[in-house]
């Protein structure tokens, strides 16, 4: 009840605010909803969607004396599991749950805000459009506004009391849905399901190697640069790494406005059909490919296709190279949980199971 007069409070001011301090109150607020997803016990059922495309998905999420536990499995298709527990991820492969680098997963929903809200209040405006309900709960209808066309719209419905997010959506032009996830059926607090938690950490494989763990992941100053970055996207990541089916290590960097992310990957350029020019889109997630020189450059980002063409179109080198120390960086790799595929899943983007060895 102390949470839920917080939230509600910090809600009321960032409501009647139209001062200076309107910044500060909407911050104070989207922590709440930032951190719901991380402090609150809940379990249940929701739907992803883009296009025609749906997948159904079961979540459970608790906290213990020794941290989160969480559990996400799929309900259509090939069984596949995920469980976290305290920066350590297991994933369900081949009837056995391995041990993995945990920094491959994605955020997932309800987990989509970053705990850190400068860069997002810096490139967003967010602001309150109503009540509605969702899944038998009332929510607060918040919508981000980006500050520029190279960005998405993405509206979120937050639970009242806890601030967890019930559903997400992210919106293009005239406000057409690209994607969406919403919880169906969800118990909140109470006595949710843990008989799990001992039985998939228990029968993990304890002695095999974390999966996922590029064996040759050194961060670097690989030299390649951005001339039209939209705003406010800020380095987050750049490695050498290996990646399944490439000969040759790929250079990955990563850029953030603390909502969405641009990925670009640069490897020798094979000659294959692949490798010519084309826009793959996936949901909110687009992906550009094109040879430049002797490179394949590919850009992949939870943003419009406009704003990937011109991130490639302007990517050039500077003719500089060094390594960093690899103590000081943590690698950050995505692939795809379960089977392999090809186009964006190459490139670790999938909405829920974002892993795989």
């Amino acid at each position: 009840m102390r949470l839920r007069a917080v939230f509600c409070g910090l809600l009321l001011a960032a409501a009647s605010s139209a001062s200076a301090g309107e910044r500060q109150d909407s911050l104070d607020w989207l922590k709440v909803v930032a951190f719901a997803a991380h402090q609150t016990d809940y379990s249940g059922i929701f739907v992803y969607q883009y296009d025609s495309h749906v997948e159904t998905s079961r979540i459970f999420h608790v906290v213990e004396a020794d941290g989160e536990y969480e559990k996400l499995e799929s309900l259509d298709g090939p069984k596949r599991e995920i469980v976290r527990h305290h920066g350590q991820v297991w994933c369900l492969i081949n009837h056995k749950m391995m041990q993995m680098d945990s920094q491959q997963v994605r955020n997932m929903f309800p987990a989509l805000l970053p705990e850190q809200l400068t860069a997002l209040s810096e490139n967003y405006h967010a602001r309150q459009v109503g009540t509605e309900r969702v899944a038998g709960y009332n929510t607060q209808v918040i919508i981000f506004n980006p500050r520029d066309n190279l960005r998405f719209i993405h509206k979120m419905w937050a639970h009242t009391d806890s601030g967890l997010l019930l559903k997400a959506a992210v919106l293009g032009d005239k406000n057409r849905v690209i994607e969406q996830y919403t919880f169906t059926q969800l118990q909140i607090g109470g006595d949710i399901e843990r008989s799990w938690i001992g039985e998939a950490i228990r029968n993990h494989e304890p002695s095999a190697p974390i999966l996922g763990q590029a064996k040759s992941s050194i961060p670097v100053n690989s030299g390649w640069v951005v001339d039209a970055l939209p705003a406010g996207f800020k380095k987050t990541m750049e490695i050498e790494r290996q990646m399944r089916g490439r000969p040759e290590p790929v250079t990955q960097i990563v850029y953030s406005d603390g909502l969405s992310a641009i990925s670009i990957f640069i490897e020798p350029d094979d000659g294959d059909e692949d490798s010519k020019d084309g826009l793959i889109s996936r949901g909110a997630v687009n992906l550009h490919h094109k040879v430049v020189g002797k490179h394949l450059i590919t850009v992949v980002g939870e943003v419009p296709p406009r704003a990937v063409i011109q991130v490639l179109d302007s990517i050039r080198h500077n003719g500089k190279y060094c390594t960093w120390n690899v103590s000081r960086f943590g690698a950050k790799t995505g692939e795809l949980c379960g089977q392999q595929q090809e186009g964006l899943e190459l490139f670790g983007l999938t909405p829920n199971f974002a892993a795989t060895p």
